[in-house]
């Protein structure tokens, strides 16, 4: 697999780059690879990069979003930091990505047992760690159930789940809220904006559609 040029860049749609990592997420499932020489990508790549897609997730280790999209070099613009909300800096890198630089969707990625989610639930507090959680925060309070304050915690597993489903939707809205570049590229069907949680347990992610 070759890597992406200017001309195959301007193939894709907003839907044609989501079925690209939907697919590359089933090979990951699978222990398959697409057939790809990615020494051979670097010198493609060398000149110039054309990704198609722009890929907010957390920092874990566990879910590096090339791997569980089966992507190569030069395929998607990777964003990493705990707890995947955004902030002016990394706004400012999505619309260099989308409206610069080319890439038809936005995927904001979370995933299953965070463990920037569990410190926001817990409300952590540990030097810059302290102020980084606050941005998480929100999504606690939107959370309503359970109302037992000995089950809002990192310990029910399912809360800090629902947690962090929000916290993806949350960072949606704030993308749409404070980029009015990425907003209108969004109201035009230039890109597409969107959710998604990854499984730990079976490297599945799921799109919120």
């Amino acid at each position: 697999m070759k890597a992406h040029t200017r001309e195959t860049q301007a193939t894709m749609t907003p839907e044609k780059s989501l079925q690209y990592l939907k697919e590359g997420n089933v090979r990951f499932q699978k222990n398959l690879k697409a057939n790809r020489n990615l020494l051979e990508q670097v010198n493609d790549t060398s000149e110039g990069q054309f990704p198609f897609a722009t890929i907010l997730s957390c920092i874990d280790s566990r879910v590096s979003a090339e791997l569980v999209f089966d992507q190569g070099l030069g395929d998607i613009f990777s964003v990493r930091i705990a707890g995947n909300f955004v902030n002016e800096d990394i706004l400012g890198s999505m619309e260099f990505a989308c409206k610069l630089a080319g890439t038809k969707l936005i995927v904001v990625l979370g995933h299953t047992s965070c463990g920037a989610v569990k410190g926001a639930c817990d409300d952590a507090k540990l030097g810059n760690l302290t102020a980084m959680l606050d941005k998480i925060k929100p999504a606690v309070k939107t959370v309503v159930t359970p109302e037992d304050p000995n089950l809002r915690n990192s310990s029910n597993i399912e809360f800090v789940n629902d947690v962090a489903e929000k916290n993806v939707l949350l960072t949606i809205d704030r993308i749409k809220k404070e980029s009015s570049v990425l907003a209108e590229m969004q109201n035009k069907g230039e890109i597409k904006i969107i959710g998604a949680m990854y499984d730990i347990h079976s490297g599945a992610v799921a799109f919120y559609e």
